[in-house]
């Protein structure tokens, strides 16, 4: 009997490597088949798994008939390419026409809004499709039903993260992403209602894990504010704060991505120049050089960081030195328990080099990922439609799936009182 096989698309992603590797280690009789449009650069990938497990195919996920050939039979279908405003769609409807469990990591809101709006067509087709489900969305969501599940009655949620230094192994997809929710609308929810307001503008402090303790984060456009108020309808507000470590990332960041919405820069430029600028140091053009600058000080003038943090981060870079990385998840639910005003924390507790599960974007994002692989391959054949993690996934069994793909126990979770 044929082994069943688990479809990754867009293997050679950073985060995509760290899913099927970790994956891998949770056992299980699985044939992996590893797809991407660069399949070269999975070979290092396939020698790190276990002998005969993996095989390597080549694919453009916007090729109609050689998409359905690939996934056609498989157990799930799990898709690490990026960005996912343009790779989600034509990959769900794929799945959608051949029957076939999808699981993905979208972090975008246009995305996630299209994949719900398939609920309709994913249930008459009996077909699981699991969005969000890494860091960011995807943990993130885990972690507030958690500190839900303290309380009576919820009122605000805070979801916050935190990514650290990258230098320079920063991917094309994730810096489009950040210039994505650096500027421009942020849909989010505020009053008990789906209300817009300016991305990376509102910001707010959280006490955060992994050395970093009380963090300055700012509102981001991503799809938790969007998929959680099904789950809690009658909060006030749920919205999601983010980060970039040190803190003058977050005014690169703003600055380029405000030239982006203004116009004054594509996003292609703007992903240049971030690359120059965290590769190899490079200013690249003199608008790129002229947004950031801008950014900083507007930082600077805020009072969300300080000329002395700014030296620092310039003296560092000039000689190419790397900050430690630092970074995570943390949710933050207000409410009420026994009549009385209560706040529930939850949060990733260590982080950098030495963590397994926090030590980098890549890590944190691709071993959550693995650990809803688990999860959906227990229990795909059990649902049909649309799910965010909030909608399918019991936190102690998501936390018991991050043991089974390696994570030490004492990595995953700590509530904070």
């Amino acid at each position: 009997m044929t082994a069943p096989r688990v479809v990754f698309i867009g293997a050679a992603g950073e985060m995509c490597r760290v899913a099927a590797e970790r994956f891998a280690r949770a056992g299980g009789d699985w044939r992996l088949v590893l797809c991407d449009i660069r399949p070269d650069l999975l070979e290092p990938l396939v020698e790190r798994l276990p002998s005969g497990r993996a095989t390597v195919r080549r694919l453009d996920l916007h090729d109609r008939g050689g998409l359905l050939e690939v996934i056609d039979g498989a157990a799930l279908v799990v898709l690490g390419a990026g960005p996912y405003l343009r790779a989600s769609e034509p990959v769900i409807a794929a799945c959608l026409e051949a029957g076939v469990p999808y699981l993905d990591f979208d972090d975008d809101v246009e995305s996630t809004r299209h994949a719900l709006s398939l609920r309709a067509k994913a249930r008459e087709a009996g077909v699981p499709v699991h969005v969000g489900c890494g860091a960011s969305p995807g943990m993130s969501n885990v972690l507030v039903v958690d500190a839900a599940s303290e309380l009576d009655t919820v009122e605000n949620i805070d979801v916050c993260w935190v990514v650290g230094d990258e230098r320079p192994e920063v991917g094309r997809a994730v810096l489009e992403h950040l210039m994505h929710i650096a500027a421009g609308d942020c849909l989010t929810w505020e009053h008990g209602g789906p209300v817009t307001h300016e991305s990376y503008v509102e910001t707010v402090s959280a006490p955060m894990g992994g050395r970093l303790g009380e963090t300055l984060l700012y509102e981001t456009a991503h799809p938790e504010p969007v998929t959680l108020p099904r789950r809690y309808p009658g909060a006030r507000r749920i919205r999601c704060v983010g980060g970039l470590d040190p803190a003058p990332f977050n005014g690169i960041a703003r600055g380029l991505g405000l030239a982006v919405h203004r116009g004054e820069l594509t996003v292609e430029e703007a992903v240049g120049f971030l690359l120059g600028l965290l590769g190899n140091g490079c200013v690249g053009s003199v608008r790129g050089l002229r947004a950031v600058t801008h950014g900083i000080l507007g930082q600077i003038r805020r009072g969300e960081s300080t000329p002395r943090a700014l030296l620092d981060f310039l003296v560092r870079s000039a000689f190419r030195r790397r900050y430690t990385w630092r970074g995570g998840l943390l949710a933050r639910v207000t409410g009420t328990r026994d009549g009385r005003p209560a706040v529930a924390v939850r949060r990733t507790p260590v982080s950098g080099p030495q963590s397994y599960l926090v030590s980098s974007m890549a890590s944190l994002t691709g071993t959550a990922c693995a650990a809803f692989m688990v999860l959906a391959l227990d229990g795909s054949g059990r649902r049909a439609g649309v799910f965010a993690p909030e909608d399918w996934v019991d936190p102690q069994a998501f936390y018991a799936a991050l043991e089974r793909v390696g994570t030490p126990r004492g990595e995953i979770v700590e509530s904070v009182c």
